[in-house]
């Protein structure tokens, strides 16, 4: 699980690093340990168990543009097969705030992190868990809204959905895609 945003104190808690809170979600709920930087990645990696099976939390240190860098270490494994084994985890302006959409391959839709890692992948075919952080206001900038940070509302939303998110991911990793889509894209108010 490849949870996509930009390292550093200057970006914690922005829109863009969703992707970031998310995965710091799920290894805080299955109790994972610390995340720690091996040598050889390009991120942040903390690895365990999900009900028996492996699963590698990862946070790119790359900057959003280059998140597919981080891959590499991913890709050396030799059974290794991202249509089946990854999936990325990424802020989407397109989807209002507090909804998720879950899907098992398709195009970056603008998103630069997701460019980059279907560029590293030369591929399209891998599920992505897309998180709301929209709509951008008509008098702003996108950029600057995806680096903007959370009002104490909006942080409220993003906080309630969370359990929904994590729950997301385990299902995908306990049950496959096409089950957690089933699931989590058919709820009213949390997913679209």
């Amino acid at each position: 699980m490849v949870g996509l945003g930009n390292p550093g104190s200057a970006y914690e808690g922005t829109r863009h690093n969703v992707g970031f809170a998310v995965v710091d979600a799920c290894g805080a709920a299955w109790r994972f340990p610390a995340f720690r930087r091996p040598w050889r990645w390009r991120a942040r990696v903390s690895e365990g168990l999900v009900e028996n099976e492996p699963v590698r939390l990862v946070k790119p240190q790359t900057y959003m543009n280059r998140s597919g860098t981080a891959l590499g270490p991913l890709l050396a494994v030799s059974d290794f097969d991202p249509e089946a084994d990854l999936l990325v985890v990424v802020d989407d302006v397109a989807l209002p705030l507090g909804r998720m959409r879950l899907r098992r391959s398709g195009s970056a839709g603008g998103h630069n992190g997701l460019k980059s890692v279907a560029g590293r992948l030369a591929s399209n075919d891998w599920a992505r868990l897309r998180v709301g952080v929209g709509p951008v206001p008509a008098d702003e900038d996108q950029s600057d809204f995806v680096l903007s940070r959370f009002e104490t509302g909006e942080q409220e939303q993003l906080d309630a959905l969370m359990p929904d998110l994590v729950a997301a991911v385990e299902c995908w990793i306990t049950e496959g895609i096409d089950t957690a889509m089933n699931r989590f894209n058919r709820r009213g108010v949390q997913s679209d």
